[in-house]
């Protein structure tokens, strides 16, 4: 009985194990088929002896802890361009980035309005990021999407179009003065680009963040110091 039962705990062991490794939340209602293509590029990013403390400072800023996601990620509904997401969300979330991200086919209600839904994760989310291929320009929601990105925030930083397999030529006019991450040649290399956007842009609130602190204790030190003077 003691020898089945040392066996069974390590088999529930090393079966987490490999879990962990696949960095896949349960019930994602992610195909096999597509989690099972995804990039290797987790190791892409070594970090120094100071990055884990100041990742940690960003990841915990009291701001971004208001958006319910870090990337609304949005893409047409072409197999390619959901296998090429599935990518990028995989990567994005796995430990120590550890973002979180909005997924629409994993991540909305049933029974839910599709605008409503979109919309709504849009809010919610610090950074939009674009799959932009011939699919996306043809797709009637990712092109809403687009629009009410712009809408909100044409000059706000928080928007990454990413490019992939698309001919300049056939490359959205409202986009064209934003820079873009070229997905086609090296996609493992644009993740990570998008990771130090999406890492810069928090890092900057938890700078605004501190600094508003420090400035109302100067406030609070400086009056407390002028009625001593007095």
């Amino acid at each position: 009985m003691y020898g089945w039962l040392q066996k069974h705990i390590k088999s529930r062991t090393t079966s987490s194990t490999q879990c962990g490794k696949g960095n896949i939340r349960e019930n994602s209602a992610m195909p096999i088929s597509i989690l099972s293509t995804s990039s290797s590029s987790s190791s892409l990013l070594p970090l120094t002896p100071s990055e884990p403390r100041q990742l940690r400072n960003a990841l915990n800023s009291e701001l971004r802890w208001r958006q319910k996601y870090d990337v609304f990620v949005c893409h047409s509904s072409a197999q390619t361009d959901i296998e090429e997401a599935i990518r990028l969300v995989l990567f994005l979330e796995a430990v120590p980035r550890s973002l979180r991200c909005f997924l629409w086919h994993r991540d909305t209600c049933p029974g839910g309005a599709i605008s409503t839904e979109f919309c709504q994760a849009m809010q919610d989310s610090h950074i939009r990021a674009l799959l932009i291929t011939p699919s996306f320009v043809q797709d009637d929601w990712c092109n809403y999407v687009m629009h009410q990105a712009l809408a909100e925030g044409p000059m706000s930083n928080r928007m990454i179009p990413l490019l992939q397999n698309l001919p300049h030529a056939e490359y959205p006019q409202e986009m064209r003065f934003y820079y873009y991450i070229d997905l086609s040649k090296n996609p493992d290399h644009g993740f990570s680009l998008v990771y130090r956007t999406v890492y810069r842009y928090l890092e900057n609130l938890t700078h605004n963040e501190t600094k508003s602190g420090c400035d109302l204790s100067d406030s609070v030190c400086g009056g407390d110091a002028h009625k001593r003077v007095k």
